[in-house]
């Protein structure tokens, strides 16, 4: 079903499903393959990529790439080259998936960036999660293994290994690799200063540069 024939373009060479629902202000571009039941929002770009049967697309950008059964992509996720997503996953708000495998059931709701990665099945992702695949010269790859749980703005600096079932506290930069069942922690600790709030904020501005 097509909600707005006027403001939707859909390339001769994309093969459509049944029971696919397109919304307005839609590109469907180069060869496409969109499955039974998919479901595509408003605004979204998708170009040479497949899309498996069951498939929420809200507002989101998909460039050749594979997404599985069932997913929920987006709104504002960017799918560049070379991402391939499984079955019953999440790519939420303003997370960027470039050049990797994500696996079955594995959530990555917000804020991330994954790329030249590897991720298992079953993991967490969290809010602000950035996969550090470039030091200026090469390019490296990070994998997370199946039940992986990685808390919100943590860094994997790569190459690097994050085991099966090890969990990594928000906050951490990961730059070694954690073995399986790990618990991985690296913070600063913060120093509480009593009393101070009121004295600092009372300062002119010119006083604190």
């Amino acid at each position: 079903m097509l909600k707005d024939k006027s403001s939707i373009f859909i390339d001769d060479k994309a093969v459509i499903g049944e029971n696919v629902i397109i919304y307005e202000n839609n590109r469907i571009e180069g060869e496409c393959v969109i499955g039974d039941n998919v479901t595509i929002y408003p605004n979204s770009f998708i170009e040479s990529s497949v899309i498996g049967k069951g498939t929420k697309i809200y507002s989101s950008f998909i460039e050749k790439s594979k997404i599985g059964a069932c997913c929920l992509i987006g709104p504002y996720a960017h799918l560049r080259s070379g991402s391939i997503i499984a079955d019953f996953v999440k790519v939420g708000n303003f997370c960027e998936i470039k050049n990797a495998e994500i696996g079955k059931n594995t959530k990555i709701s917000h804020l991330a960036y994954v790329g030249d990665a590897k991720v298992g099945n079953a993991c967490n992702i969290g809010c602000g999660v950035i996969f550090v695949n470039y030091n200026g010269k090469i390019k490296s790859k990070t994998i997370v293994e199946d039940g992986a749980f990685i808390g919100s703005n943590v860094n994997l600096i790569a190459p690097v290994k994050v085991g099966k079932g090890a969990y990594v506290c928000a906050g951490t930069t990961v730059d070694k690799d954690i073995e399986a069942g790990s618990f991985s922690i690296g913070r600063v600790r913060a120093e509480i200063k009593k009393g101070r709030a009121k004295k600092y904020l009372d300062k002119k501005t010119d006083d604190l540069t």
